[in-house]
């Protein structure tokens, strides 16, 4: 049988709206994965549930073997880095617009967390490869960026903290200071994710270098540490509604006294903030991608469920009972509408880059996941108990799109921001309406209308 076609696996309308701007290579990338995802990730996804020990200590310490052997698949197809465009890293990206790479993300979503892993584009290594590749300085890329793109080692981003409301990066205590030749951090981070992971090589540690300056965004500074540098201690694994997300995890971690070589600094003394700014606005919206990818997928599991003969009740299937039909219909219109909200912030990205579309970008990162979650909660309501357990992949997407409500900043923050952002267009919206309506009297004068307000 062959694969489905982009146009089945999304929607025959967006993609009609999108095609034109693909190139060539990218429909052919395109239609590679699809294939690659019919063919070979998804057949494999229960086998790398298989290959992950059961065992609190061995699943900290494996390395799944199915996915290290897709990756080599992968790679050979050309199916690697396609979240990094060659448009904004010219030295080290591929040939992809974001617009592009926002339909194969969505393809990758149906995936869970084997697919982008299997064609490195997964996170934290996502987030991190672009800090390093528009920040780090040729002797950090050499020794973290390259083992990344090649797909040898894998990392973290440590910025959420413990005991204090981090959702305000200015709350951030960790102290990150300079002795000499080096810098010393001290701090207790959570919430890290990739760090359990026996691959991850490198921490990527915002904190305080400069807790007195005037201006509170630039009292922030990113350092390199090495994962099994002295004083770097994982706590424990945070588990997410009973998922622990082994091997890679989100852990609890102190830095302890460590100390880097001061040339571990990012770009420069008090830049954490403009960098974490870069990094967060491309993986918010990759999120976003993987998230319809998610939330279709569920809905696709919804259907054949409710239209299973075998699963009739009352001499009816699933779908004749109750509001099932229309249940169905509004996930279809949510799911479009957030995919073509995403593809719009997408567009945006490859005009003004992150920082031109950070609107876009903030309203689809409180949209989607929300949309999401609720497609996956009616699938579930479908399958009954069946579809809380561990015989279908709901229960542990939903907790993962659960996470995205607040993993890059909770969802209010967002809101408050767009909102934000509208208000200031009342000065603007004010002046609009007063020279309208100024016209609008003088029309009203010139054919003899008497104005009532």
């Amino acid at each position: 049988m062959a694969p489905p076609t982009v146009a089945d696996l999304t929607s025959p309308s967006s993609w009609a709206m999108v095609e034109d701007k693909f190139s060539p290579y990218a429909k052919e990338t395109l239609t590679k994965l699809i294939a690659f995802m019919h063919e070979e990730i998804l057949p494999a996804m229960k086998l790398a549930h298989v290959q992950l020990p059961t065992d609190p200590e061995k699943r900290w310490k494996t390395v799944i073997p199915i996915i290290e052997e897709l990756k080599v698949k992968a790679r050979q197809l050309g199916l690697w880095n396609l979240f990094l465009s060659k448009a904004h890293y010219p030295e080290h990206g591929v040939p992809l617009t974001n617009l592009e790479y926002a339909v194969m993300a969505e393809i990758l979503g149906r995936g869970g967390h084997l697919a982008p892993q299997v064609v490195n584009c997964s996170a934290p290594d996502t987030g991190n490869m672009e800090v390093l590749a528009r920040y780090g300085n040729p002797e950090q890329q050499r020794k973290w960026l390259i083992p990344l793109l090649n797909g040898e080692i894998r990392s973290s981003f440590a910025m959420t903290e413990r005991f204090v409301a981090s959702s305000d990066a200015t709350n951030i205590r960790t102290s990150i200071r300079q002795e000499g030749n080096e810098i010393v951090i001290n701090g207790h981070k959570w919430w890290i994710s990739g760090a359990g992971d026996p691959r991850t090589r490198v921490h990527l540690v915002m904190g305080k270098s400069d807790p007195n300056n005037t201006s509170t965004y630039s009292q922030q500074s990113v350092v390199i540490v090495p994962a099994d540098a002295p004083g770097v201690k994982i706590v424990r694994p945070m588990q997410v509604l009973g998922y622990d997300d082994a091997p890679e995890g989100h852990c609890e971690i102190i830095y302890d006294n460590v100390r880097v070589p001061l040339s571990n600094l990012v770009w420069d003394w008090g830049k954490g903030f403009e960098i974490i700014q870069g990094r967060l606005g491309p993986g918010r919206i990759h999120h976003c991608m993987r998230s319809i990818g998610a939330a279709q997928a569920a809905l696709d599991l919804m259907i054949q469920r409710v239209t299973d003969p075998s699963r009739k009740t009352f001499g009816k299937y699933l779908y004749e009972h109750g509001s099932v039909i229309a249940d169905i219909a509004k996930c279809r219109a949510e799911i479009e509408s957030s995919r073509l909200l995403v593809l719009s912030a997408a567009n945006q990205i490859d005009k003004f880059r992150a920082k031109g579309a950070l609107k876009e970008i903030g309203i689809a990162k409180f949209v989607v996941p929300s949309m999401a979650c609720r497609v996956v909660d009616t699938a579930m309501q479908a399958f009954g108990a069946e579809g809380l357990s561990q015989d279908q992949p709901l229960a542990q997407v939903f907790a993962q799109l659960r996470t995205l409500r607040l993993a890059d900043g909770p969802d209010a923050v967002h809101i408050h921001q767009i909102g934000r952002t509208e208000l200031k267009r009342a000065s603007q919206l004010s002046k609009t309406t007063a020279e309208i309506k100024k016209k609008e009297n003088a029309l009203l004068e010139k054919h003899g209308v008497k104005a009532h307000l």
